[in-house]
């Protein structure tokens, strides 16, 4: 689309990544921060190259008239701070339209079944999150007098840091800790740069895990044991080239699964969401009524192993080694019905003999899925397949595996985890 003059349009729809669209003399355009039924002011943003068969993108100017569906932002940062992007639109069109998102995804892939209404989740609940800290000089951009430290996400489509002071996804702690783990800035930082900081609340007080390349010298190790005390954080690990190093740990860093407590390695990965992760084991727990022998695949930490494990025998496989040991040690202590293999899925599937005498196999991937051991369970006897999914897309292409093979994709359940984001996770049963 070439550059256009100032536009006067209705939204009709959202698209997958939470953009209104409205359609234009030029084309159909995605206009951000708007809802269906909104009347708007636009400018298109000129692109290089060829127009968009999709369509281009626009800046919102003004909103002439709001519709029915818009609601106001629960925080001052939305429009601005790139962690949200729904905020402005009715919770219960949100969720409508995540349902609307999946169901046109497994179309995409030939696939129909019965969807159940998505999932919410409330605000101030999740439990881990992944924020930016940025050193900037007097001076520079961004910076303001006697306030050099940023800490918060990322903006919109950009680098730029917003600078966070309150964040109403965040749960309680968490919150509390902003103003603590700004103050970490220039200890971290002695000039202009930036990290990752990684955070957890846990049983023990916030996991934190410090991303940045290099190795902290002793002086600085000390500063952190000392900030660690001060602070009552459960643990601060380093991760730089390498794997995590512990720098101090003044409590253990536990999670409990189905009442059994693990203590986490640095940085593992858990359902950010307590009600999300309570939805997606609730369905798993159906899909595996009366089955015996379950294979948990991809199985972190244990959220559903060790439940699972309180009613059937479960051997679990996990690719990332930390997790795996810190399962097995759960599950050793608990005297649970609980076997741990670590194993990559994606160079060496279970297969043949091993998938043989299961009663339900349960799979959650990261987003890249699980393709390969789809395709071995396509041909397979295994009855039930529990697929947990934060990737719709990718769940849909392994679907489309499965049922080729012989599965019916029984029910659809979304749940919406990361709350006011466009981004939508899914619990799925397969029978054979």
């Amino acid at each position: 689309m070439p550059p256009v003059a100032e536009l006067e349009v209705t939204i009709d729809s959202v698209g997958a990544q939470g953009d209104g669209i409205a359609e234009t003399p030029q084309g159909r355009v995605f206009v951000p921060f708007t809802v269906p039924g909104d009347r708007v002011r636009i400018r298109a943003v000129a692109q290089g190259g060829a127009p968009s068969r999709d369509g281009e993108r626009a800046e919102l100017l003004d909103i002439v008239s709001s519709s029915a569906q818009r609601v106001g932002p629960a925080c001052a940062h939305f429009g601005e701070c790139g962690g949200c992007d729904l905020q402005h639109w009715q919770t219960a069109e949100v969720l409508a339209w995540k349902r609307q998102q999946i169901e046109v995804t497994l179309a995409h892939r030939g696939l129909t079944t019965a969807i159940a209404p998505a999932v919410a989740t409330p605000p101030r609940e999740r439990r881990r999150a992944r924020l930016a800290l940025r050193r900037v000089a007097p001076g520079r951009a961004h910076s303001r007098d006697g306030d050099q430290m940023l800490l918060g996400f990322h903006a919109r489509q950009s680098h730029r840091i917003v600078d966070v002071q309150q964040c109403p996804v965040l749960n309680e702690r968490l919150a509390a800790a902003l103003p603590a783990l700004r103050q970490l800035g220039p200890m971290l930082l002695r000039r202009d740069g930036d990290l990752v900081l990684e955070v957890t609340d846990t049983e023990g007080g916030i996991d934190l895990v410090i991303e940045r390349a290099g190795e902290p010298n002793t002086a600085l190790r000390g500063e952190l044991a000392h900030f660690a005390r001060q602070r009552r954080f459960a643990r601060i690990s380093w991760r730089g080239e390498q794997d995590s190093e512990l720098i101090a740990m003044l409590a253990a860093p536990v999670i409990r699964f189905g009442g059994v407590p693990v203590e986490l390695p640095a940085g593992a990965f858990v359902q950010a969401s307590p009600t999300a992760e309570a939805a997606l084991l609730a369905e798993v727990r159906i899909a595996a009524t009366g089955a015996k022998r379950i294979a948990d695949l991809y199985a972190g930490c244990g959220a559903f192993s060790l439940p699972l494990a309180a009613s059937a025998a479960v051997h679990a496989v996990e690719g990332h080694a930390e997790s795996a040991k810190a399962l097995d040690k759960a599950a050793r202590q608990a005297v649970a019905r609980l076997t741990v293999e670590h194993r990559d899925l994606d160079r060496r599937p279970l297969q043949g003999d091993e998938l043989k005498k299961l009663d339900l196999v349960v799979l959650d991937p990261p987003r890249a899925g699980a393709r390969v051991q789809c395709e071995v369970l396509a041909r397979s006897k295994v009855p039930t397949i529990a697929y947990v999914s934060c990737n719709p897309a990718t769940f849909a292409r392994d679907a489309r595996l499965l049922v080729d093979g012989g599965y019916r994709l029984e029910k659809v359940v979304p749940v919406d985890q990361f709350l006011w984001s466009a981004h939508v996770e899914l619990v799925a049963v397969l029978r054979r």
